[in-house]
């Protein structure tokens, strides 16, 4: 991607998520859908957005091969991108002092190792955790924080 692409879809991104943190997840994962669920619980400032991979935000904004893969959760925060364990690791330096800790404690693992276990459970999270047949729908109170 050229760099006045990614600067444009950098700038897209923070208009359309109002500069907040935007979580991508897969819609239809189980394990995904807990995450969101765990975030948006310790979340108490209400900072991030959330979109599902399956969805036109994911498609605008990220490349085709996150959307085509779906087996990693992706989350952009201040125009940049990340994926897999580190995904992890930066939402949550955003959850608050306990979950920050947890952010670092995990940081010091080398990222290969990191990956790695994210991978393997990626591979079985249907398997583990269901498959449902639509994304997660927000409920009322939560549709300010989706995008589509």
């Amino acid at each position: 991607m050229s760099t006045a692409v990614q600067n444009q879809a950098e700038n897209e991104l923070q208009s359309v998520a109002g500069g907040h943190p935007v979580l991508f997840f897969d819609g239809v994962c189980g394990l995904c859908s807990h995450a969101v669920d765990f975030v948006m619980a310790r979340d108490t400032q209400a900072t991030f957005r959330f979109a599902p991979l399956q969805g036109e935000t994911a498609r605008a904004m990220l490349p085709e091969a996150d959307i085509v893969n779906l087996d990693s959760m992706a989350v952009a925060i201040n125009g940049s991108i990340y994926r897999r364990s580190s995904a992890v690791v930066r939402i949550l330096w955003q959850l608050g002092p306990l979950w920050r800790f947890c952010g670092w404690a995990l940081w010091l693992i080398p990222l290969p190792l990191r990956d790695l276990g994210y991978k393997l459970v990626a591979k079985w999270r249907y398997r583990l955790f269901g498959k449902h047949e639509t994304c997660r729908l927000p409920t009322p109170e939560e549709r300010e924080r989706f995008l589509d």
